[in-house]
């Protein structure tokens, strides 16, 4: 795949973004959503790859757009898997929280999990803890190998998980051995990637969230030399078939899915921008005159690249912004 075309996947994941920063504190994540849905999919269209969408916003007569099975790009290029994620947190745009983000990650055809639309759980580190972890081992286990692997004390550990009832025993158990613990709304996405900077302070991640999550954390994970392990852990009966109809029998749904399980290919990109400022990425801020600020991310395997990219964008110059601009004209 050609060097460009992060560059290129970055202007999409800055659409969404710039597109649905609008609606921020507004209480409508359904607006924020589709705002973030729009631009995303505008901004593939000049985008030479044949891909189509294998993690997206829901089946064909769910979603208008970005679901899964749709074709995106050109169809003059590679054929490459995409994994979408338009506004990953809607509820903390909605709210005016941190750590909403516009996310995806493509790689060859064939290489992304088709995962369901179910629970996965995870266990994320980065690259000096890399084969440290083992999801099937206790939580004391765990945080007591990274911390030889980082060279720290436990009391000095960061575990980060989100905060819902279903995590309980992963935080008795982390706060009786003494680990610091850090506890996120939402936005699964940004936060196991933190593991993978050491300036964030985070050492591991745990927890249950959703699948299709899991594969574009697995994506960003593997650009940056980090480790994960998860299995697909649904709920309820009606995701346990939703699993068996995407070929997860039993039997696969009880196995560990390592990096490659979930991302293999050897070239692998990523892309995110910040919606709202979160611990590693900055929020869209409008400027006078049409003018607006975006921080972003962009990594590819490859090459071990992993890239910041700040831009001020000329909305009133951008034909894709011009066209939501007026559409969403009072937002």
């Amino acid at each position: 795949m050609s060097r460009n075309l992060a560059l290129e996947l970055v202007r999409v994941t800055e659409t969404a973004a710039l597109a649905s920063a609008r609606y921020m504190g507004r209480g409508d994540k359904n607006g924020a959503d589709g705002a973030a849905v729009e631009g995303m999919r505008l901004a593939f269209e000049s985008i030479d790859i044949d891909g189509e969408v294998v993690i997206g916003e829901g089946e064909l007569d769910e979603a208008p757009m970005l679901y899964i099975g749709e074709k995106l790009g050109t169809g003059n290029g590679r054929k490459t898997d995409i994994a979408v994620d338009p506004l990953e947190g809607t509820s903390l745009i909605a709210k005016g929280l941190p750590n909403a983000i516009a996310v995806l990650a493509m790689s060859e055809k064939g290489c992304l999990l088709k995962a369901p639309d179910t629970y996965m759980k995870k266990i994320v580190v980065g690259p000096e803890a890399k084969g440290c972890i083992d999801i099937d081992d206790t939580v004391t286990n765990n945080i007591t190998r990274v911390s030889k692997a980082l060279n720290k004390r436990i009391s000095e550990i960061t575990l980060i998980v989100q905060d819902r009832d279903r995590h309980k025993d992963i935080i008795d158990e982390a706060r009786a051995i003494g680990a610091r613990i850090k506890l996120f709304s939402d936005g699964d996405v940004a936060s196991a990637m933190a593991t993978c900077f050491e300036e964030t302070g985070i050492d591991i991640f745990m927890g249950i969230g959703g699948a299709p999550e899991g594969v574009i954390t697995a994506a960003a994970v593997k650009c940056m030399g980090g480790d994960m392990q998860a299995k697909l852990n649904p709920l309820s009966e009606e995701e346990i078939s939703r699993c068996h109809e995407m070929g997860f029998t039993d039997e696969k749904l009880s196995k560990v899915l390592y990096l490659d399980d979930l991302a293999k290919g050897e070239d692998v990109f990523f892309a995110a921008t910040g919606i709202t400022s979160g611990d590693l990425l900055k929020g869209v801020v409008y400027l006078k005159n049409d003018k607006a600020k975006t921080h972003s991310i962009v990594m590819r395997s490859k090459t071990g690249t992993i890239r910041f990219v700040e831009a001020i964008h000329r909305l009133d110059k951008n034909s894709i912004m011009v066209d939501l601009m007026d559409k969403y004209k009072n937002i």
